[in-house]
């Protein structure tokens, strides 16, 4: 799997099959604790006019570094991966606390930014004192990511990947999320954005999305069913289809 050296910190990242170079690129960014993996089934799909990639922020999973304590800061090393990528334009992916980096690199830097997605997340990430003390401890928040029919085994898979970051970094990592609030900026969003959440999911509930949809002013809301805050694990067919038709439209109204 490649890795690419930014700031002397080695970046795991994993890239589409087959991509074709002057394809749009899409980069996915996880959430807390977690890892490129996660996104896997995006990233391994065929998307027509798309090259898809996905990140291990710093401090996660397989790639270097310690992590940070700011959305702001992880959304630096997103435009500098991208930098030294060598793309001037690119379609920002992000769940729960990849979608604040998102929002804050759209906020920042625009003019990067061909378009947005923003899967599980929300303006403002305000996280319980019970999920602070559990990332503390390294304990498990599965009964908190997951619609109650997901099967164990999709739940197991996504475990050993949240586990492959110390403790340390996924508490940081909660501190950064609870730090963040835009929703005062939102509006202020204008790259096109789809939102994506999960019908069932418990830490960024479903209003969360649907005051992003109300104030980010050229955007489409998608709800998936049987899927709780992992929507883009849990029922990766349906958030594909999602991602995929809203490329579609983009690249179509591209000049």
């Amino acid at each position: 799997m490649p890795e690419l050296t930014v700031g002397n910190c080695p970046l795991f990242y994993q890239t589409s099959p087959n991509a074709d170079p002057d394809s749009l690129p899409i980069v996915f960014i996880h959430g807390a604790g977690g890892s490129s993996h996660l996104w896997h089934n995006q990233v391994q799909t065929q998307m027509p006019g798309c090259a898809q990639m996905a990140l291990d922020l710093p401090g996660h999973a397989r790639s270097g570094g310690s992590g940070e304590d700011s959305v702001e800061a992880y959304g630096r090393w997103v435009i500098s991966f991208m930098q030294e990528m060598g793309y001037q334009q690119y379609v920002l992916a992000g769940h729960s606390m990849g979608g604040a980096i998102t929002m804050a690199v759209a906020l920042s830097k625009p003019d990067l930014l061909r378009a947005i997605i923003l899967v599980g997340t929300g303006a403002r990430l305000r996280v319980t004192q019970e999920v602070l003390n559990r990332a503390r401890e390294g304990a498990s928040l599965t009964e908190y990511a997951y619609d109650s029919d997901t099967p164990i085994s999709i739940q197991e898979e996504a475990e050993k990947e949240f586990n492959l970051t110390s403790p340390e970094v996924r508490y940081n990592d909660f501190l950064a999320c609870d730090g963040f609030d835009s929703m005062q900026r939102i509006p202020e969003i204008h790259p096109p954005a789809l939102i994506i959440c999960g019908e069932q999911d418990q830490l960024t509930p479903v209003k969360y999305s649907q005051y992003l949809h109300r104030h980010i002013p050229n955007s489409r809301l998608e709800i998936i069913p049987q899927a709780g805050h992992m929507v883009m694990w849990e029922q990766a067919g349906a958030c594909n289809r999602a991602i995929k038709d809203f490329m579609a439209a983009l690249t179509s109204n591209s000049p």
